[in-house]
C-alpha cells in the first residue's frame, strides 16, 4: 500500500505557512522595482525556499515537498522546451535571417507600431491554432521580435504584443490546456464553452488592437532601420525551416518538445547544406576542456531562466503539501452568498492561486470542485464558471512578473543584446489584453454581462 504523503506544517501556524510566500513577494518587489533581469527573479525565489525551511516542523517533509514539486510533468516541459527554443532561436538569430526579414519590412514601410499591431494578431491566430501560449513564445519571439525591433518598434511593446497574442490564444483556443481545464472541471460541453467565452475574449482583443495603435512607441532614432536595410541576405531566409517545422508539428499536436527537436535538426540541415553553418560553428572541442559553438552557448545561456523554474515549481509543491491552496479556497468560498458574490469569490480565487502556481490550469483544477459548489448553490451557470476561471487565469497569471509569461519572454529578448533587452517586470504594463480582459471581468461582475446568454446557450 503506498503512503500518503505527509503534509508539510509550520511553526507560527498559517502565518508560518505563509512566509516563503511573503519572502517571495517582497523579494520580487525588490527586484522589479530595481528593473532586475531573470537573475533577480532566482534570488526571490531561493530565498523563499530558504526561509520555509527555518518554519518547517519537520525537514524531511519539506524536502519531499521539493521533490514533488520539481516531479511535476510541466516542470520538465517547460524546462527542456527553454532550453531548446534557445537553441532553435539561435540557429535563427545568427545566421542573418532576422536582419534579411528586417530589410524587407522596412523597404515595404511597415515599421513601428504597424508592426506591433500585425505582431499582436499573427501571434493570436498562432497561439489559437496550436493551443500552447509558451510554444507560441518560443516560435514567434525570435523572429517577429527582433525584426519589429529593427523596424523601429519599441522592444517593450513587441513582447506585450506578443504576450498578448499568446494570451488570446491561451484563453480561447479550443485545444488550449486552459480551455480543457476550465470545461472539464465544470462539465460543461467544450464547444458551448468556446462560443460563449467569445464575448469576453473577442472584445478584449478589439481592445488590445486599438490599444497597440494608439500607444505603441517606436525605437526612437532610426539606427536600427538603416542597420537592417543593409544587411539583406535572402539565401539566410531557408533558416525559416526551423519555425515552418515546429508550427506544423504544433498543428498536428505533436508534444512541443517533438516540435522544437524536428524544428532543430530542420535548423541544422538547412544551414550545412546551404553554407550558412560550418560544424565548428555549430559545436566545436578546441582543447583545454573546453566546448564551444552556436548550441552550447545557447544551453547555458538559460542557465538563470532554468535556476528559477527550479525554484518555481519546488515551491510551488510545498505551498500545494502544506494545504494553502484549499484554505484560500475556503476562505474566499466564505464570502459567496449570490451570484454576484461567488463570481467575484471565483475570479479572486483563481486569480491569486494562478498567480501563486504560475500554471494557470494547476490553478482551474485545484479549484474545480470548490467552484463547482459555489456556483452550483449560487445559481452561476456551469459555462459561466469555466469562462470566469479560464479568463481570469489568462488576467492573473499573464500579468504576475515571476510567471512563465514574464520571465520567459524577457529571457528570449535578452538574446539579442542589451539594446533588445525587456525586463520582466516590465511586461506587465504593455499586456494589453490582460488588461482588458480585466476590466471585462470587472464590469461582468458588476454588470451580469454574459450572465443570462450563457444560461440560455447551456441549455441549447
Amino acid at each position: 500500500m503506498e503512503n500518503k504523503p505527509k503534509k508539510v506544517e509550520f511553526y507560527l501556524g498559517g502565518f508560518g505557512k505563509a512566509v516563503p510566500l511573503i519572502v517571495a513577494a517582497a523579494m520580487i518587489g525588490w527586484a522589479a522595482f530595481s528593473q532586475s533581469n531573470v537573475n533577480g527573479y532566482v534570488i526571490a525565489f531561493f530565498a523563499a525556499l530558504v526561509a520555509g525551511v527555518l518554519l518547517a516542523k519537520d525537514e524531511k517533509a519539506y524536502g519531499e515537498a521539493l521533490v514533488y514539486g520539481l516531479g511535476k510533468p510541466m516542470f520538465a516541459v517547460i524546462v527542456l522546451s527553454v532550453i531548446l527554443a534557445a537553441v532553435s532561436g539561435k540557429l535563427i538569430s545568427s545566421s542573418g535571417a532576422v536582419q534579411t526579414i528586417a530589410a524587407y519590412v522596412v523597404a515595404a514601410g511597415f515599421t513601428g507600431r504597424l508592426f506591433v499591431a500585425a505582431t499582436f494578431l499573427i501571434t493570436c491566430l498562432l497561439a489559437f491554432a496550436t493551443g500552447t501560449s509558451v510554444g507560441t513564445y518560443f516560435v514567434v519571439i525570435p523572429i517577429l521580435f527582433p525584426v519589429g525591433v529593427m523596424a523601429g518598434a519599441s522592444p517593450e511593446f513587441m513582447i506585450g504584443a506578443i504576450v498578448s497574442g499568446a494570451a488570446f490564444g491561451d484563453n480561447l483556443g479550443p485545444i488550449s490546456d486552459t480551455t480543457i481545464a476550465s470545461s472539464s472541471t465544470q462539465h460543461a460541453d467544450l464547444g458551448t464553452v468556446v462560443k460563449t467565452r467569445m464575448r469576453y475574449s473577442l472584445p478584449a482583443a478589439a481592445g488590445a488592437l486599438v490599444l497597440f495603435l494608439v500607444f505603441a512607441r517606436d525605437a526612437g532614432p532610426g539606427g536600427a532601420i538603416e542597420g537592417a536595410q543593409a544587411q539583406a541576405e535572402p539565401m539566410s531566409l531557408v533558416m525559416l525551416a526551423v519555425p515552418v517545422v515546429i508550427i506544423v508539428l504544433c498543428l498536428m499536436r505533436k508534444h512541443l518538445i517533438t516540435a522544437l527537436s524536428c524544428g532543430i535538426l530542420a535548423g541544422i540541415v538547412a544551414g550545412l547544406a546551404c553554407g550558412i553553418y560550418k560544424i565548428d560553428d555549430l559545436v566545436s572541442f578546441p582543447g583545454g576542456f573546453s566546448v564551444e559553438g552556436l548550441i552550447i552557448s545557447s544551453i547555458t545561456g538559460t542557465a538563470g531562466t532554468v535556476a528559477m523554474l527550479i525554484a518555481v515549481f519546488s515551491l510551488l509543491g510545498v505551498l500545494e503539501r502544506s494545504g494553502l491552496f484549499e484554505d484560500v479556497g475556503a476562505l474566499l468560498g466564505r464570502f459567496a452568498k449570490d451570484a454576484r458574490s461567488a463570481e467575484a469569490t471565483i475570479v479572486l480565487s483563481t486569480g491569486i492561486l494562478s498567480m501563486v502556481t504560475g500554471v494557470i490550469s494547476v490553478a482551474i483544477v485545484a479549484l474545480g470542485d470548490l467552484v463547482n459548489d459555489i456556483g452550483e448553490k449560487a445559481g452561476v451557470d456551469r459555462y459561466r464558471r469555466a469562462n470566469l476561471l479560464d479568463c481570469t487565469g489568462c488576467v492573473f497569471c499573464f500579468l504576475a512578473p515571476w510567471t512563465v509569461h514574464c520571465v520567459i519572454p524577457a529571457q528570449q529578448s535578452a538574446q539579442f543584446g542589451e539594446g533588445f533587452a525587456v525586463a520582466p517586470a516590465s511586461v506587465p504594463f504593455v499586456n494589453y489584453y490582460s488588461i482588458c480582459m480585466l476590466v471585462i471581468l470587472l464590469v461582468a461582475i458588476v454588470t451580469g454581462y454574459g450572465r443570462k446568454r450563457q444560461e440560455k446557450a447551456g441549455k441549447r
